[in-house]
């Protein structure tokens, strides 16, 4: 990540070099508010532009009054069927926490303070197309890499 990618307290826009490949890690850390609602990470195509529908590899929602991770990916401007199965919710008001998305052949794998919480299968087949990192939410950003 470099300099010139922007991180304010809770939301963080940077470009991953080269896009996403396997066995590549990204890892966001940072402190959950005390009156948190939710917290999304977002790896994407090309940052952003307001009225661009980029496509989207792996949005991951954290919601703290439904003590759920929602991911999902959108391609050709369509989100498709969103997936929430978790064994655990691993985030608390407060806490800091340590998340990595670890890029594998086939999958996401999310982990949470080194736990894994769960999976998301790729939807996009172009991984180096994702470009893109996004933070926001109810959070102190403490380290994106």
């Amino acid at each position: 990540m470099d300099d010139q990618d922007k991180k304010d307290n809770g939301q963080y826009i940077g470009e991953i070099k080269g896009g996403m490949r396997p066995s590549m890690k990204l890892v966001v850390m940072g402190i959950i508010d005390k009156k948190p609602k939710s917290i999304e990470v977002t790896v994407s195509c090309k940052p952003q532009e307001e009225d661009v529908e980029a496509d989207v590899g792996l949005q991951l929602k954290v919601s703290f009054m439904d003590k759920a991770v929602q991911r999902n990916a959108r391609l050709a401007g369509k989100w498709g069927p969103c997936e929430n199965t978790l064994s655990f919710f691993p985030f608390a008001p407060g806490e800091a926490f340590k998340m990595e998305i670890v890029c594998e052949h086939q999958q996401f794998r999310i982990l949470v303070d080194g736990q894994p919480l769960c999976g998301f299968t790729h939807r996009i087949s172009k991984l180096a197309s994702l470009t893109a990192l996004k933070v926001f939410g109810d959070l102190q950003l403490t380290k994106v890499a």
